[in-house]
């Protein structure tokens, strides 16, 4: 059964997100109001080491007041492509440089109210190149062994859907954990 977008408006924009209003035509011909928020693309990107460790910031989001364990995320710039963006973020968040980036998988953490799409890269190694120039995103960052990754999103410490996909398809995709 599929819904029909009939019309589309914004009615409050900035430089971060879009909120729109559509008239929606539902498959019994009822008309329905709904808001839809439209977001910019969403780089994220981490490394793993040779020892099997993910590299991750620990920090605070003001909005749900929680903590949690994230991987170095952000938007993507006016004329900048994803992968590039990925790179970008991670250096600045963390201060490590990624070597080539492989694409891991794309989610949409809340496809019935945003368009939001979050694209994710791994390396497999990367160079320290001091501090961070984003201080402010984190105090903490850590390179977790990977073996841990399913234990920390389990009790929580992955609040984020798409960090939690992201960083459960790199456990898999690294660890072999499809070999009965």
């Amino acid at each position: 059964m599929q819904w029909t977008k009939l019309s589309e408006q914004t009615v409050y924009g900035n430089r971060w997100l879009r909120v729109n209003l559509a008239d929606v035509e539902l498959p019994d011909g009822r008309h329905l109001d709904h808001y839809l928020i439209r977001l910019r693309p969403v780089a994220v990107a981490t490394a793993v080491n040779a020892a099997n460790e993910v590299l991750m910031l620990w920090r605070h989001r003001f909005i749900t007041d929680s903590w949690g364990w994230e991987l170095a995320a952000g938007v993507v710039e006016d004329g900048e492509d994803i992968e590039s963006a990925a790179a970008r973020e991670m250096e600045e968040e963390t201060g490590w440089r990624p070597g080539p980036l492989r694409h891991l998988l794309t989610v949409e953490p809340s496809n019935g109210l945003t368009d939001a799409r979050h694209h994710v890269y791994w390396a497999q190694d990367a160079t320290y190149t001091g501090p961070p120039e984003d201080d402010f995103e984190s105090s903490r960052r850590e390179w977790i062994p990977l073996k841990l990754v399913p234990d920390l999103v389990a009790r929580g410490e992955v609040p984020a859907a798409g960090m939690a996909a992201g960083l459960l398809m790199l456990h898999h995709l690294r660890l072999g954990q499809d070999t009965p």
